[in-house]
């Protein structure tokens, strides 16, 4: 019997889970994760009104639910929780799929003044992440600045242009439904330091910003105009060719009157956010210019931004994890088709997936290919592997231990407990939005 820790219980890792059940008929894979909730990004990153993407959960779910896979929530791996040592020690064999846990940051003075976040902060307040706090988000601002043109960037400005009535039927945490729906916010600006031919939104979620009712999207045509690919769309791939469909569209139409207003920028690069009475009050952008080699360069020309509100969505990056080596220049760590590598060497045992192995690339989808190569690497090794005398069951040992973990029951009395939140406020799921809460009802379902 070949017995596998995987570490992370999103895409990736339930992808895992799921080829080596499929490709070995004796494995039992026990599913960790920091969090009393699986499924991840799925559950903590996928905007409230995305319902078809959550849908995935229900694939995840039948991962989850296999006879051969248990999940274990609540149990940190690393600093302060299990050590990586100990956890190989109870397996045969231990994947990692933990993600990209922090943002990137613009590295520009002003970028920690208070209403400057990074839009993951953002999302994980209004997902419900037990780690997230309320501290006003959009208290008392008037004009907010998303900096990034990303399908992140895309869903904040989204939220923040949504009415009360749109965002009742969601999951969204009854705090951050009251915030939003008083929010005075009337202007969106996104904007990217880059031109409309190389943003990296989809054209489905660009689409949606211009379905929101009440909401007018503008464009400045003659940004469009700097980029050489919008005048001649002809060389570009399909999807990016309907990018910029969208947007010439939406920079010929006529102004309308409308109670919030988005505004799509580019070529404009931060160097600075701007102070007043002690918090953000403006951004500074550098006009930049196509630099004939896909990218940009300055032209010493500045144009001022006021927003009491600044959402950076610049991309994620992966963060060490205590016990495994790191490469700082990628953010990952250094692997052979999923098999970590130490000093060069393949370490027997330790395996990773996910933006943890690849970095933070592609769409939920490219979890399922990259989760295979690893499955298939530890697969060929586990005729080693299995040599290895393990002390029993590991969530036996892991209980003698101290560790107290959440197992499937007490997820499904979470979700029991989030159904009747709902029902109590007149909605339908509402997500319970803190650890003492997400504990006591899943302890209370063992």
């Amino acid at each position: 019997m070949l017995r596998v820790a995987v570490v992370g219980s999103g895409p990736s890792g339930c992808y895992t889970a799921q080829s080596l059940v499929q490709l070995d008929p004796t494995a039992r894979v026990d599913v960790l994760d920091r969090l009393p909730c699986p499924y991840g990004l799925v559950r903590y990153g996928v905007a409230p009104d995305h319902e078809k993407i959550k849908s995935l959960q229900n694939n995840l779910r039948t991962v989850l639910e296999h006879e051969r896979v248990r999940f274990l929530g609540g149990v940190r791996v690393g600093a302060g929780g299990v050590p990586a040592a100990r956890l190989l020690g109870l397996y045969h064999a231990v994947v990692y799929c933990v993600g990209a846990a922090t943002d990137r940051h613009l590295g520009v003075p002003g970028e920690d003044l208070p209403g400057s976040w990074s839009a993951t902060e953002f999302v994980s307040w209004y997902s419900a992440h037990p780690d997230a706090v309320d501290d006003g988000f959009v208290r008392g601002a008037r004009s907010a600045v998303v900096i990034g043109v990303g399908n992140v960037a895309v869903d904040v400005a989204r939220m923040l242009a949504r009415g009360a009535a749109e965002l009742s039927p969601t999951d969204m945490p009854q705090a951050a439904l009251s915030a939003l729906a008083a929010s005075q916010v009337a202007e969106v600006h996104m904007v990217g330091r880059r031109g409309p031919s190389q943003a990296r939104f989809t054209t489905k979620e660009l689409r949606e910003l211009g379905g929101l009712p009440d909401v007018e999207v503008t464009v400045d045509p003659e940004e469009l105009a700097l980029d050489p690919a919008y005048l001649d769309p002809s060389g570009l791939p399909a999807p990016q060719r309907r990018n910029v469909e969208v947007l010439r569209s939406w920079a010929t139409a006529p102004r309308r009157s409308a109670a919030r207003r988005i505004r799509l920028r580019f070529f404009l690069r931060p160097v600075e956010l701007l102070a007043e009475a002690g918090r953000v009050g403006a951004v500074r952008f550098e006009r930049t210019v196509p630099d004939g080699l896909g990218g940009v360069a300055g032209t010493g020309r500045y144009e001022d931004i006021p927003a009491e509100l600044v959402l950076r969505s610049v991309g994620y990056r992966g963060v060490p994890l205590e016990g495994l080596p790191f490469d700082p220049a990628t953010a990952t760590v250094p692997h052979l088709a999923g098999r970590v590598l130490r000093e060069g060497a393949v370490a027997p045992g330790e395996y990773v997936a996910g933006w943890i192995k690849r970095g933070p690339t592609g769409v939920i989808g490219t979890n399922r290919p990259c989760a295979k190569e690893t499955a298939t690497s530890l697969t060929e090794d586990a005729g080693m592997l299995v040599r290895k005398q393990l002390p029993g069951d590991p969530l036996a040992v892991l209980r003698a231990e101290g560790v107290r973990p959440v197992e499937w029951a007490g997820w499904c009395a979470i979700e029991r407990a989030e159904a009747a939140l709902g029902a109590s406020l007149g909605r339908g799921v509402v997500k319970l939005p803190d650890w003492e809460s997400l504990m006591s009802a899943a302890h209370g379902g063992d």
